[in-house]
């Protein structure tokens, strides 16, 4: 019985000294789980509170009153925007002549098709019937200023967004006039081409004034017009098949500053 009893102390301490280090060894391996999910967590609580920050600065309203100014001044700017875009089929059309005296030919069809996307465009502009009132950008405070021609102005997300488009949008546009000009062996020279005298396409007459929607398509219009002629990528590249000005570039063109 002695021997029995001092068998099992025996087996009892092993048991015990196996679980222990399993235990262990569980504890060991459970630790980098746990600290990778506290930093997961800790990541995710910091995105939570920037999109509640942002989420707050989109709430901020404007008076009923600034709202409806806001309101006027847009349904004002449609007006001209209307009648600029009238102006500018006559010279659509004069220099679709020139072009083709020119033997540009490459660039005459590059033009046609941005002429033709225009014209869509225009019917497509916000009329009577529009909601202004239920439209965000109508009711939400500014959060950025920019600066253009030595003055500043304000905006909030909503133009924010529409301005990064302008410049985008006068990229790709450029792109396609440089490529033209190139393969049709003509001289280095944007300023000619229709696209960027005209600058509006892409832009509906909301949410920013038309000289700023002009002014920061051709900025990305230059830009775009040098990689298209020389062939390269300085400005910018191509994301899930859709060419855009690199990050870097377009913060430097739009200098936006947060008033948060």
């Amino acid at each position: 019985m002695h021997i029995n009893t001092l068998n099992r102390l025996a087996m009892t301490v092993a048991i015990s000294a196996t679980l222990a280090t399993i235990s262990f060894a569980s504890h060991a391996q459970s630790q980098p789980q746990f600290s990778y999910l506290w930093e997961s967590e800790q990541k995710q609580d910091k995105q939570d509170e920037k999109d509640n920050k942002k989420a707050h600065q989109q709430q901020q309203r404007l008076s009923k009153e600034q709202q409806q100014e806001r309101i006027r001044q847009q349904q004002e700017n449609l007006k001209l925007y209307r009648k600029n875009i009238e102006l500018r089929q006559a010279i659509a059309r004069q220099n679709a002549q020139l072009l083709q005296q020119q033997k540009r030919l490459a660039h005459y069809r590059y033009q046609q098709a941005y002429y033709e996307r225009l014209r869509q465009q225009q019917a497509q502009l916000p009329d009577d019937r529009y909601d202004f009132n239920n439209d965000p950008f109508y009711y939400t405070a500014p959060n950025y200023r920019y600066r253009r021609d030595g003055r500043s102005y304000e905006t909030n997300q909503y133009g924010a967004d529409m301005l990064r488009q302008a410049s985008n949008t006068g990229y790709q546009q450029g792109l396609q006039a440089g490529r033209a000009d190139k393969q049709d062996n003509w001289r280095f020279d944007y300023k000619q081409s229709f696209a960027y005298e005209d600058a509006n396409y892409g832009y509906d007459g909301r949410y920013v004034r038309q000289d700023d929607y002009n002014h920061y398509f051709r900025e990305g219009f230059q830009r775009g017009y040098e990689d298209g002629y020389y062939d390269r990528r300085k400005y910018g590249a191509t994301i899930n098949g859709s060419d855009s000005l690199l990050g870097t570039v377009l913060n430097t063109i739009l200098n936006l500053e947060s008033m948060q």
